[in-house]
């Protein structure tokens, strides 16, 4: 079976693991702010702070943001549930707004009539690594007395207009899953360009600790003295990860032009064909594309998808209406909020895309669909 995402691993990959077992910090170590610092260059210079996955990342980011409950975070159902479920996990109430038809990105107009007084985060989503127009949303948001929050899981290296995400967003969440656009096996970080947010990310990720002489309530307590001011949780990404990470990162342009390849080559293939509908894109997009999310007729795509697992082309479908979920269901969320996001989903199939995939393997992927939904 040829999968929809495979990780990328080299001899250098594997090297730097291995280095870092030799010795003698396998968490919390020196490599840890290395990989910090290597992530803030391609954030554009904002802070970075490293956690164990992206479901972390975003939990943290919630809580940095001041969410609590009572409070709202308006999002898109079009995503892992993951987006929503972090923030009702730290109390809010979620409210889903609807897409952008082309793009299957949160649509800016739709969040903002969805904005409330009690409305504490707007997060949007890179839906495949297609980056949203941060500096709209975050200026939006912050007309409402809110925070705007970018998950990037999908866009790691995307940029819009020249500004690489994680640089315009007041917190932006990655993701380092294999299947992602670069890997730490588990891992994930959030960044930030405000000190502030940054420092409650950091402080949540690591228990909530407190080692500042001048920050200590009882700082004459001792040379060993640590203190817990607010709850937090162990989200540490060990050193032998962030050496994955490190390595994985210089080679994240090359997987950015590689994806781009890819989905060009899908694009050319599909192009004309009144059965299939191909990614949308935006105008100074510099997108590393996570998905290619073709969209084909919703009432063959069951049949569509099955043939294609049939004939060894691992399809997957990205997403399931996060609302669609017994979990919403069973909090009063009900089918035919977001038309959009439905539509989308009804239609779409993932294609195999990551790096490692062969000029041959992407002709055949395309020949096959060709055959299955039609020319």
């Amino acid at each position: 079976m040829l999968p929809y995402g495979r990780q990328s691993i080299n001899e250098a990959d594997i090297e730097a693991v291995a280095e870092v077992l030799r010795g003698d910090w396998l968490t919390t170590g020196p490599k840890v702010e290395e990989f910090e610092l290597a992530l803030s260059a391609v954030a554009g210079g904002s802070e970075a702070v490293a956690v164990t996955s992206g479901t972390a990342a975003l939990h943290v980011a919630y809580v940095a943001a001041g969410v609590r409950p009572g409070d709202e975070v308006v999002t898109t159902p079009l995503t892992f549930v993951a987006t929503a479920a972090a923030a009702a996990i730290a109390g809010a109430k979620i409210v889903f707004a609807d897409v952008d038809p082309a793009t299957g990105n949160l649509d800016l107009g739709a969040a903002e009539a969805a904005v409330t007084s009690r409305t504490r985060v707007v997060a949007a989503v890179d839906y495949a690594g297609l980056p949203v127009e941060a500096g709209a949303f975050a200026e939006m948001a912050h007309r409402h007395g809110a925070l705007f929050l970018e998950d990037a899981a999908h866009s790691i290296g995307s940029l819009l207009g020249g500004v690489p995400v994680g640089a315009a967003a007041d917190l932006t969440t990655f993701s380092f899953f294999p299947t992602k656009n670069m890997t730490t096996a588990e891992g994930g970080a959030v960044v930030s360009p405000d000190p502030e947010l940054a420092a409650r990310a950091r402080r949540f990720k690591g228990q909530g600790l407190v080692r500042d002489r001048d920050a200590l309530r009882f700082p004459d307590e001792g040379p060993w003295h640590q203190e817990v001011h607010d709850f937090g949780l162990n989200y540490r990404l060990p050193d032998v990860l962030c050496a994955l990470g490190i390595s994985q990162l210089a080679r994240l342009e090359g997987f950015r032009r590689r994806r781009q390849e890819i989905h060009d080559a899908y694009n050319g293939a599909f192009a004309g064909s009144p059965h299939l509908t191909v990614p949308g894109t935006v105008e100074g997009a510099a997108p590393a594309w996570h998905l290619y999310p073709l969209r084909v007729e919703a009432d063959r795509r069951k049949a569509i998808f099955e043939e294609l697992r049939r004939r060894g082309i691992g399809v997957q479908v990205n997403y399931i209406p996060a609302y669609w979920h017994p979990v919403f269901e069973d909090l009063g969320y009900r089918r035919g909020m977001c038309p959009e996001a439905e539509r989308y989903y009804s239609q779409e199939i993932s294609l195999p895309l990551f790096p490692g995939l062969s000029d041959e393997q992407v002709a055949m992927v395309a020949e096959n669909v060709l055959e299955v939904a039609g020319p």
